[in-house]
């Protein structure tokens, strides 16, 4: 592998910023200094560029198998690197659904030969494959997927005593989806009485709605606390669950951890409007105020990191009638840009973008060697710069789908270098392809 000298960056990591050089050899940072005087294979000049750990996002949807008509994990990590998302983990509702151990290898040996990012999987859980569950490798997975709410295929628990059987004997992280099954086909059967099947994309929220959400997400919590389960709720998209969660205790001993969403941090109910299906999510995007206080919630560690739920489908599929047309849309290329704007808009701050979109990730996962700009640890680093406004168009989007929620925004922050594992894979609006990512592990002693 070759060597790479990265001199006068701006580095942001560990709630500091402090201009250094770094050298990368074999994969790994190997020194970080104020001045490295050393030959390199290759030499970056980063002066006034700010140098982030590459992002880790905890759940992305690349629906290979079986939906690559959407995207694929190739086509989908090439998006993720142009975006500074060095590491992913991804989903198990794809076609098959990733409910044995065998399946779950599948999807490995495709990330090993078409990922350029580094990869990990989750393995799914249904109401009938506990066995398989167990079987779970703690050093090489990220975690058990549980959806308690709906989803593709086998893929909703809803089995009181399976998801007894889960928390309590689960080695590992569990993931959940949470949204109340019976809550959201209550509220659908009100709004067709009402309305038949002509139901418009704005009531998503009143469907999906914030009663949906708080109850499930007090059940997985109650249930963790039952049985001491190392849990972690994914994109929450409501004020009010906010509040369940501890930001007294620190991340490395909390069980009981939580996620919040790009498009959660970004859009509002009044963008039904405009965007339409496009930003029509599970969980739904909803009011401002919720906006609000799931940003506060990040800023003040009640929610401990970022991602993207990134789940693309295609324009035709996203065009149809809201009942019809299924929820989810890709951000893996836009998710970084797009948290770097609210930081322009005096949000957040930098330090806290790199804790909560990389370090943080890492130590909820307790992801080996990876999350931080550490010597000795894996080189996945993104250079940014801060003042380099560009417009999200169709010509530069590299999703499979081909089309964004941030279609026409405009940025003031472009990745201009993205490094995975030690191999330079995005470089000045160019994938640099050629080298893959690795399969992440896990220090779960």
């Amino acid at each position: 592998m070759s060597s790479i000298l990265i001199k006068s960056a701006t580095i942001v990591n560990e709630n500091k910023q402090f201009v250094a050089d770094v050298l990368v050899k074999d994969g790994f940072i190997e020194r970080i200094d104020s001045h490295i005087d050393i030959k390199a294979d290759s030499e970056i000049n980063a002066e006034g560029l700010h140098l982030f750990p590459g992002c880790i996002d905890d759940q992305v949807h690349f629906r290979e198998p079986g939906l690559t008509h959407k995207a694929n994990i190739y086509s989908e990590s090439r998006a993720a690197v142009a975006g500074g998302i060095t590491s992913f983990m991804e989903m198990p509702n794809t076609v098959p659904n990733t409910l044995t151990q065998e399946l779950l290898e599948d999807k490995y040996q495709i990330g090993s030969q078409t990922s350029l990012a580094n990869y990990s999987f989750f393995m799914g859980a249904s109401n009938d494959n506990i066995d398989e569950v167990l079987r779970t490798d703690t050093a090489n997975v990220c975690g058990i997927k549980v959806f308690m709410g709906s989803s593709t295929g086998n893929m909703l628990v809803d089995n009181p005593n399976t998801l007894e059987n889960i928390f309590a004997k689960s080695p590992m992280l569990v993931a959940t989806h949470c949204e109340d099954e019976a809550t959201i086909k209550s509220n659908l059967e009100h709004f067709k009485q009402l309305l038949g099947e002509n139901i418009p994309v704005r009531l998503h929220p009143k469907i999906r709605s914030e009663e949906a959400c708080y109850l499930s997400s007090s059940m997985a919590i109650d249930l963790a606390k039952k049985h001491n389960t190392r849990l972690h709720i994914l994109h929450i998209s409501t004020e009010k669950e906010t509040y369940l969660f501890d930001n007294t205790i620190p991340l490395k001993d909390k069980r009981i951890t939580a996620e919040a969403c790009v498009h959660h941090l970004w859009f509002t109910d009044k963008d039904y409007e405009t965007k339409g299906n496009f930003i029509k999510w599970n969980p739904a995007v909803k009011t401002e105020a919720d906006r609000d206080g799931i940003l506060k919630a990040v800023l003040n560690g009640r929610i401990d990191v970022i991602a993207t739920d990134h789940a693309p489908h295609t324009l035709d599929e996203k065009s149809q009638p809201y009942l019809q047309a299924p929820s989810g849309g890709p951000l893996v290329q836009h998710a970084l840009p797009a948290i770097l704007e609210l930081y322009h808009e005096g949000k957040i701050s930098l330090e806290q973008i790199a804790e909560k979109m990389a370090h943080n990730v890492a130590t909820c996962f307790q992801v080996e060697k990876r999350g931080f700009i550490r010597e000795g640890y894996w080189a996945d680093l993104v250079l940014v710069n801060l003042n380099d406004p560009w417009k999200v168009t169709t010509d530069n989007i590299l999703y499979k789908c081909k089309w964004s929620p941030f279609e026409g925004t405009k940025f003031q922050s472009k990745i201009i270098t993205t490094i995975v594992s030690g191999n330079t894979v995005w470089n000045h609006n160019k994938l640099v392809e050629g080298n893959n990512g690795k399969r992440l592990s896990f220090n779960r002693n």
